[in-house]
């Protein structure tokens, strides 16, 4: 079975009334999990999850209205997946930022309804010779989307190879906050940051974390979980990690967003990024016959009720 076979997909996978397979923006193939928690959008492609929506509430995520969709080209927003490096290829720069697990056709394997009407869907993707030629390794990953009262996340690296592998990855969250000039975001006083604005110069965060020009930023040392505080929209958004040491707080501001083809001037105001990652020095080594496991969890607390 091919794995953007919406007809197949459907016939094996689909589950009333929790989660069916259409074909997307760009004929991309997405699973649409629709339960009485919330709606969430995956595409097949990169294993991404694009929209993330408690029912009466304000989507969570955030994509570009500019963001494309077609083959092979990683789409701007939701919860890209970085595997099996982050940021640049770390010798030959002539590979693709953020490795190549955000821009190949994964398979689903299995869907299912679990305790309290959650809906849990598991995508695979494994080595290839296309995926030998940019990283020389045999490995199955799996990306766990559980879809409930939170969002879960979990992205399990599998080493299926003779020889131990290092790797770094993130789950690339962009987050849809009312305006970036009145968030902030908490958990990370007191941690060190790579600040990669400033050529890599190493600082300590004094307190809650506030944006007001490009930033780039790779936290260490971080166990505990970071809050979104947003009091225009009256929310906040709880960020927890697993198999992580490291978070990543990024937003191109205005210089950097002009840039981008796929992201409007502007939409720099209407996002931030707050990844949990393992980025930096945080990379992890699998051995042969090993797993690691890196999930994020995501919350939403509001101040008033949500619409049912």
């Amino acid at each position: 079975m091919q794995p953007n076979d919406l007809a197949e997909l459907n016939a094996h996978f689909a589950l009333p009334k929790h989660i069916s397979f259409t074909e997307g923006p760009g004929g991309l193939a997405v699973a649409d999990i629709k339960n009485t928690h919330a709606a969430v959008r995956v595409a097949l492609q990169g294993g991404q999850v694009v929209s993330y929506q408690p029912h009466g509430a304000e989507p969570v995520l955030f994509v570009s209205g500019l963001a494309g969709y077609a083959t092979g080209k990683a789409i701007r927003g939701g919860i890209p997946v970085c595997w099996p490096w982050f940021g640049p290829h770390p010798t030959d720069a002539t590979k693709p930022q953020h490795g190549f697990a955000r821009t190949l056709e994964w398979s689903v394997s299995s869907t299912q309804v679990i305790e309290g009407g959650a809906t849990k869907l598991q995508l695979v993707l494994v080595d290839n010779e296309h995926t030998r030629t940019l990283w020389p390794y045999s490995f199955e990953l799996l990306l766990n989307v559980t879809v409930g009262p939170e969002l879960q996340v979990e992205l399990v690296t599998r080493n299926l190879g003779a020889e131990d592998f290092s790797c770094g990855s993130a789950l690339h969250s962009y987050f849809a906050v009312s305006d970036i000039a009145g968030i902030t975001i908490d958990g990370l006083s007191g941690c060190t940051y790579i600040d990669k604005t400033a050529g890599g110069d190493r600082k300590l965060q004094p307190g809650p974390v506030t944006i007001d020009a490009e930033t780039d930023r790779i936290y260490l040392d971080t166990a505990g979980s970071c809050m979104i505080e947003d009091p225009a929209w009256q929310r906040r958004i709880h960020i927890t990690a697993a198999g992580s040491r490291s978070t990543v707080v990024w937003n191109p501001w205005q210089a950097a967003a002009q840039r981008m083809s796929d992201f409007g001037d502007e939409e720099y105001r209407s996002m931030v990024c707050v990844e949990t990652a393992n980025a930096g020095p945080d990379v992890r080594t699998v051995p042969t016959g090993g797993e690691h496991r890196l999930s994020t969890r995501i919350a939403v607390e509001h101040d008033h009720p949500v619409k049912g």
